[in-house]
């Protein structure tokens, strides 16, 4: 996580507990990230999911290369109303201009959540001077 969480996930309460390029692992509480009506905001099922997707297609960049979003959708087909909501986010391809991983999120009994696909295109950081 040479980049950092950065601080919406920070605000949101994502925790990231696994990390490598074949998989990545990040929870986050439903409390504080809810719709009026009380539950899990679409919105935030899509922040963790581009956050472990990015991350790792970073991690796969590899140094002096930058990884950033092009396109990203996600269907929800659940809404969790308490207790945390996990992501796993795994590639699909991992070329080297072009990146796609897909995550999943489930709630605290397992049950999917959310399906989250995010393709990022790698490009080198610009040189500093």
């Amino acid at each position: 996580m040479q980049r950092g969480k950065g601080a919406l996930a920070e605000k949101m309460g994502i925790e990231f507990t696994e990390f490598s390029v074949e998989r990545s692992v990040g929870t986050m509480p439903v409390a504080g990230n809810t719709q009026p009506v009380g539950i899990m905001h679409g919105g935030a099922y899509v922040v963790l999911g581009e956050s472990l997707g990015s991350m790792s297609a970073n991690l796969h960049a590899g140094p002096g290369r930058l990884a950033v979003g092009v396109d990203i959708n996600a269907t929800h087909t659940r809404s969790a109303s308490e207790g945390t909501v996990t992501g796993v986010c795994t590639p699909i391809h991992l070329g080297r201009s072009i990146t796609v991983h897909e995550i999943v999120i489930t709630d605290d009994q397992g049950r999917r959540c959310s399906t989250i696909r995010i393709t990022n295109m790698i490009k080198d950081l610009p040189s500093a001077g």
